[in-house]
């Protein structure tokens, strides 16, 4: 738990640091809010909640491929009937992000994957388990400056006994390069 807080703090650090200062060097910074969507069993005993979050994405030369580092704070509560509980989820995620067409494109869709961790809380106890994700989204331009918005979805599966899947539906900034 001491991690997650120390990683959360430095994502918001990085949000002080001038949006020129950070286009110089490839990186692309954001913030995002939406809807988590709990699948599978996970699905069967809790109903939709939120999910915020922030991170970043470095752009490797020629601006297809990058690599990303994403941090999230999710809840979700029981469904009618169910033993009375709330489902809390830190963690992050690394990924490899591969967009497609041109970089400066008024709207550039991209697919991405990776590995993180998240702990999970449901009430019984807290654990750390190692999670998997892939998705896809697309960023649009913002007016003439480097602001972009975006919308994406990456389905996530957390290893826990029994697997927990969720589907995250996120809009959000992002500014930089």
């Amino acid at each position: 738990m001491r991690r997650t807080l120390l990683a959360v703090v430095a994502v918001g650090m990085l949000a002080l640091v001038p949006a020129s200062m950070l286009s110089a060097q490839g990186l692309r910074w954001g913030v995002g809010a939406g809807l988590l969507m709990p699948m599978g069993d996970y699905g069967d005993f809790d109903k939709t909640g939120f999910t915020v979050g922030g991170g970043g994405t470095y752009w490797l030369t020629g601006g297809q491929l990058g690599i990303r580092a994403d941090l999230s704070y999710s809840s979700t509560s029981e469904k009618e009937g169910v033993l009375a509980h709330t489902t809390k989820l830190i963690g992050g995620l690394a990924s490899v992000v591969y967009g497609l067409g041109a970089s400066g494109a008024p709207a550039r869709p991209y697919v991405m994957g990776g590995v993180g961790l998240y702990n999970v809380d449901g009430g019984g106890g807290s654990e750390t388990k190692v999670s998997f994700g892939a998705g896809a989204g697309v960023g649009f331009k913002l007016g003439t400056g480097g602001m972009r918005g975006f919308l994406e979805t990456r389905f996530t599966s957390v290893s826990t006994d029994p697997s927990l899947t969720f589907l995250p539906i996120v809009v959000g900034v992002s500014f930089g390069k």
